[in-house]
């Protein structure tokens, strides 16, 4: 049944050879990666606004040069981005960059910021686009969570279908939010300068204000950037592009930039023109499609698109998540699972891990926006801060053509960036304090990964400082392990005789029924008189300490006779898989257990029943 479900959401497998047919045209990854970045600024102007409306309403017109700042950072870490593409054309990113540039520890901070960015990107995306659907629906208010964890598993199943797949079925919301934007836009703006909508802001640009101040104007800045988060997905998935890879990933970049700068421009512009005041039941983004639109046919096309392209923006994060994963697995700082890839050529252990991810931040988070935006801010821009200062230290080190100029942009977008960083801690200190634990605790988790696998190569490889210590057997051990006599002890006592030079069987008795005890002795001796048979009794009806102890007195005997041991557990297997969970599992404690024994090889005898 599994199986058939398994086909059903995922589809059939597909060929290794087939992984070529999967690489994305610039269309289609435009959809596929820019969804997170293009639907920021559904609420990235909204952060501004409802800063700068705390203090007062006069200061509303603060929102055009925060934006204007924002602007310029976006083309700082375009062009950035568009540098380490070309770069490092494997993926990775940030990541790779920082790793590259500044050392091991540093890449580690860049690559363990984007992870936790990356579950923040699914879990603000999918909470952001239930408000849009609450927004229209009020009578789903109350539902918030529930639906979020919905979008979350529909949109990880989409994933694991494949990025071909899932790239085609995003182009429908991506595009159709591209279009409606564009459209409220230039209608807002025609509107505007044929005087169909009167100026409604509570001041002109440039009028003083006295309450305003570099700290507020600084908050509001910090709070518009979210609407960067997301450029950076592309750098990371450039293996996912179709060749020459590297060129069309910086097209890809390019176009998202362009489209994202004109998106903000436009939707703060309205905003401000419009005086449109952030409140807890209606978007900025509805109210400014309320006053271009209505409530007309298209105010709820602007709505179900921003809905759409919300609900599916968190698929950027399920394209990179799982590149990253790849490539800190790739350097042994993650389990190796992540390496692997599923039925349709994705890495489905990282899809299904971000979707796990991001669910538990909604449901501790509430499914409150606002709460996750500035710690979601800090995992963006923290590797915006390394990679760009990385990026002067490979230019300083190539010294190519224009590295100066390179160098001068990639200062711009780190000298910001790292303000920024500064600005979130110092500002929004009581929503990102969580990020000064879940680093070092990542970080810690990476060195321990790396740790391990280095301590598992040096001690599995050939040529080492210290020689192979073989040792030449002169015969064999098996220890059978006997519940009661049955065809599955018949079998494994049969094969314990053909590998074994001295076989004894153990049995583990209690003291619930001692004439069934006698009895199975019995048997077992008439059955196999040839066969040693130990009957240990467990007055506290535990099996698996009396094995252990009575396995470490054998293996040291059989040592002494310079004996391998070998254990032998029968188990049998039902016919349909869902009947295991009928019967005890015995066995496999038996097995968990033996495990930790050393110079003694576990070995399980299956005996399938046909019924």
């Amino acid at each position: 049944m599994w199986r058939y479900l398994k086909r059903l959401i995922i589809g059939k497998p597909l060929k290794t050879l087939e992984e070529g047919n999967q690489s994305l045209s610039k269309f289609k990854a435009l959809a596929l990666l820019s969804s997170d970045a293009l639907s920021s600024v559904a609420y990235g102007t909204e952060q501004i606004t409802a800063v700068l409306l705390a203090v007062s309403a006069s200061a509303m017109w603060f929102q055009l040069p925060v934006a204007l700042l924002v602007l310029i950072l976006l083309a700082a870490i375009t062009l950035s981005y568009r540098m380490i593409i070309h770069a490092y054309p494997g993926g990775g990113g940030a990541y790779m960059v920082a790793s590259t540039n500044w050392g091991r520890n540093l890449g580690l901070v860049a690559g363990g910021s984007l992870l936790v960015d990356y579950m923040l990107t699914v879990a603000v995306s999918v909470t952001a686009g239930t408000e849009a659907i609450t927004s229209a629906i009020p009578a789903l208010q109350g539902q918030t969570v529930p639906i979020s964890i919905v979008i979350v598993i529909l949109v990880m199943c989409l994933n694991l279908r494949g990025v071909r797949e899932s790239a085609s079925f995003l182009m429908v919301p991506v595009y159709s939010f591209v279009v409606m934007i564009s459209l409220m836009i230039i209608i807002g703006f025609y509107n505007i300068v044929t005087g169909q909508v009167e100026f409604s802001a509570p001041l002109a640009v440039g009028h003083s204000f006295a309450g305003m101040s570099i700290v507020l104007f600084l908050r509001a800045f910090s709070s518009g950037s979210s609407s960067l988060t997301g450029v950076e997905a592309i750098s990371n998935a450039v293996p996912n592009f179709k060749d020459p890879k590297p060129k069309n990933a910086a097209a890809t970049l390019a176009i998202m930039a362009t489209i994202l700068g004109f998106f903000f421009a436009g939707i703060t512009f309205l905003s401000y023109w419009y005086g449109i005041r952030p409140n807890g039941h209606v978007t900025v983004l509805a109210q400014i499609g309320i006053k271009t639109f209505g409530h007309g046919i298209f105010f709820y096309l602007l709505q179900l698109s921003t809905a759409m392209i919300l609900a599916v923006a968190a698929n950027t994060g399920f394209s990179a998540f799982p590149m990253l994963a790849y490539n800190l697995a790739k350097d042994k700082f993650m389990p190796h699972m992540y390496m692997d890839k599923g039925d349709r050529l994705g890495y489905s252990n990282g899809i299904v891990s971000l979707a796990v991810g991001a669910i538990i931040l909604i449901a501790i988070f509430n499914g409150q926006t606002d709460k996750l935006i500035p710690l979601y801010a800090v995992g963006v821009f923290v590797p915006f801060t390394l990679s760009q200062s990385g990026m002067i230290i490979h230019w300083y080190r190539e010294r190519g053509r224009g590295w100066i100029a390179k160098s001068v942009v990639n200062a711009i977008g780190a000298i910001i960036s790292g303000v920024l960083v500064l600005i979130l801690f110092g500002l929004h200190f009581t929503n990102v304090w969580p990020y000064l634990i879940i680093m070092p605790a990542l970080i810690y988790m990476f060195l321990k990964i790396n740790r391990h696998y280095r301590n598992v190569a040096r001690q599995l490889r050939l040529v080492s400082e210290q020689p192979i210590q073989r040792v030449n057997y002169s015969g064999s051990t098996v220890i059978v392990l006997v519940s009661n006599v049955t065809r599955v002890t018949a079998g494994a006592i049969d094969y314990a005789r053909s590998i074994g030079d001295y076989v004894v069987a153990m049995h583990v008795s209690f003291d619930t029924n001692p004439n069934k005890e006698h009895r199975t002795a019995a048997e077992f001796k008439a059955e196999f008189p040839d066969v040693r048979y130990v009957d240990i009794h467990s007055s506290y009806r535990s099996i698996t300490a009396p094995t252990l102890r009575f396995v470490d007195v054998i293996a040291k005997k059989a040592k002494e006779r310079n004996h391998s041991t070998t254990i032998i557990v029968p188990q049998f297997t039902p016919k349909k898989g869902w009947q295991n969970i009928l019967h005890n599992q015995t066995s496999f404690r038996l097995r968990t257990v033996l495990n930790t024994r050393d110079d003694v090889t576990i070995s399980t005898y299956y005996y399938h029943l046909k019924e």
